[in-house]
């Protein structure tokens, strides 16, 4: 048994360790779950106490949040598969913006979104909010113009090659597809998500 595994809800937020798994070409174990887990998988309370999606394990290690996971498995694990780094080294110039673009993705990209799904789709009927709703995609939408600045000037995110930074925006535009909120995007950042789901290993991510 490999010493990596990784809990996964099709189409959540795990599909960003998912993915840097399969960039990474390593060796691990998926276990894919309802979502959501707490509600579905009483028994998964007792890996995750918090009930969230991913967790994932590197032997006695626990993690639950994904672009620290992808921080770390690109830290980790990147330098040794002779690929180009899916990281940015502290040395090099972009580092900063590197590791603001990972928790930019998460904090700022993705959470905007999950009050969109909650209060059009996961609430029962008279619990929904269509305001609430509408108000969160406009957020979401303001934020995304520094991923459109970005990437009308350049294809990747920093250090001009595709990093774990990529991983975690990209996924937070797939959302948007999954939300249905990506009728707005700019061609910019439709280029962008398409160079990024056209790659082989996000296609056996979310095939798996």
């Amino acid at each position: 048994m490999s010493k990596l595994k990784l809990y996964h809800c099709k189409g959540a937020r795990s599909l960003r360790p998912l993915w840097m798994l399969e960039e990474l070409g390593l060796d691990y174990e998926l276990v894919n779950l309802p979502f959501p887990p707490r509600v579905f998988q009483k028994d998964y309370l007792a890996v995750n106490p918090l009930g969230t999606i991913p967790c994932f394990f590197d032997g006695d290690l626990r993690m639950t949040e994904s672009p620290a996971i992808c921080h770390y498995l690109a830290e980790k694990y990147g330098a040794t598969q002779g690929k180009p780094a899916l990281h940015v080294r502290s040395d090099e110039p972009d580092y900063g913006r590197y590791l603001n673009w990972l928790y930019f993705s998460d904090a700022t990209l993705t959470f905007p979104q999950t009050i969109v799904l909650r209060y059009t789709r996961l609430e029962p009927e008279e619990r929904r909010l269509p305001q609430a709703a509408a108000d969160y995609r406009a957020w979401f939408y303001g934020r995304l113009r520094i991923v459109d600045a970005t990437v009308k000037e350049q294809d990747y995110l920093v250090a001009s090659r595709f990093t774990a930074a990529d991983i975690a925006v990209g996924y937070a535009l797939y959302l948007a597809a999954s939300v249905g909120i990506d009728q707005d995007f700019s061609p910019h950042v439709r280029a962008y998500r398409e160079r990024l789901t056209s790659r082989e290993a996000f296609k056996r991510a979310d095939a798996r």
